[in-house]
């Protein structure tokens, strides 16, 4: 009977510390939303922020992401279009292009790659910050660490996000027309014909709506798990692994959500 209780306690307890584990962080990215879309946020040093930051995670990372857009890109559309070459059912290949390796993969893979480099890259420099109290200093100088901490990396993840997953979809459709030419015969005119008819405005509302909520929220829980540390050093690797394994849920979650609204 006790060891009922005790494990009824330990399950109020959990959903409790989650609850507010959620609300804390909703609340968190509601007043970064505010602060996104005041003007006052974007002054020069944290211009110079947003530029580092951009730079570390949409260009550092070009060669090894091209490399997976590549092999990710010829791996997919090799077996793709030899099962609908044997199926027959070549008239559904531009809604498997656009319907599904735009608006699924191409987000999907680039917020993975993004996520392992930069959320924990930021997890780590925010707690680090807080243990070597450096955030501390920096509101004692009145600075803002929402404009000039948090803001221009926010900021950062939604476009970087959003090129590259653009980048990678139009490496995998290049690489899809030289496939289809291979296998099919299709000539460039044909090909880009067959996309613009399979593609629906509402989609691509939807990916682009999603890429920027993925990189929302793939540097905002970062930034919360990192404010999170206490001040001893022990705290920092549970911070960041906190924060990467909400970061991972954050992405399953905003990708069953997108799917259910595009299908509708």
């Amino acid at each position: 009977m006790n060891a009922t209780a005790t494990f009824i306690e330990d399950i109020g307890r959990n959903t409790l510390d989650a609850g507010r584990a959620l609300h804390n962080l909703l609340t968190f990215a509601v007043r970064i939303l505010l602060r996104l879309f005041a003007r006052k946020s974007y002054n020069s040093a944290s211009r110079t922020v947003f530029i580092h930051q951009f730079y570390f995670t949409a260009v550092q990372i070009l060669p090894l992401f091209l490399f997976v857009a590549v092999i990710f890109g010829s791996l997919v559309n090799g077996m793709t279009f030899q099962v609908i070459k044997n199926l027959g059912l070549t008239d559904y290949l531009g809604r498997l292009l656009m319907g599904f390796v735009v608006t699924e993969i191409a987000p999907f893979v680039t917020v993975l790659l993004i996520a392992l480099r930069s959320s924990s890259a930021i997890n780590t420099e925010i707690a680090v910050m807080k243990v070597n109290h450096e955030l501390s200093t920096l509101e004692s100088f009145r600075i803002d660490l929402i404009d000039y901490l948090f803001v221009p990396r926010i900021l950062n993840g939604m476009l970087s996000m959003v090129l590259l997953s653009s980048l990678f979809a139009m490496v995998v459709l290049a690489i899809g027309l030289l496939v289809s030419s291979l296998i099919f015969g299709t000539s460039v005119d044909a090909y880009m014909s067959t996309l613009l008819t399979s593609t629906s405005l509402a989609d691509l509302l939807i990916v682009l709506f999603k890429c920027a909520t993925f990189g929302f929220f793939i540097t905002l829980i970062p930034i919360r798990r990192g404010l999170s540390a206490s001040q001893e050093l022990t705290s920092i690797p549970i911070a960041v692994l906190n924060g990467m394994v909400m970061v991972f849920i954050a992405i399953m979650v905003i990708e069953v959500l997108s799917s259910i609204i595009r299908f509708i």
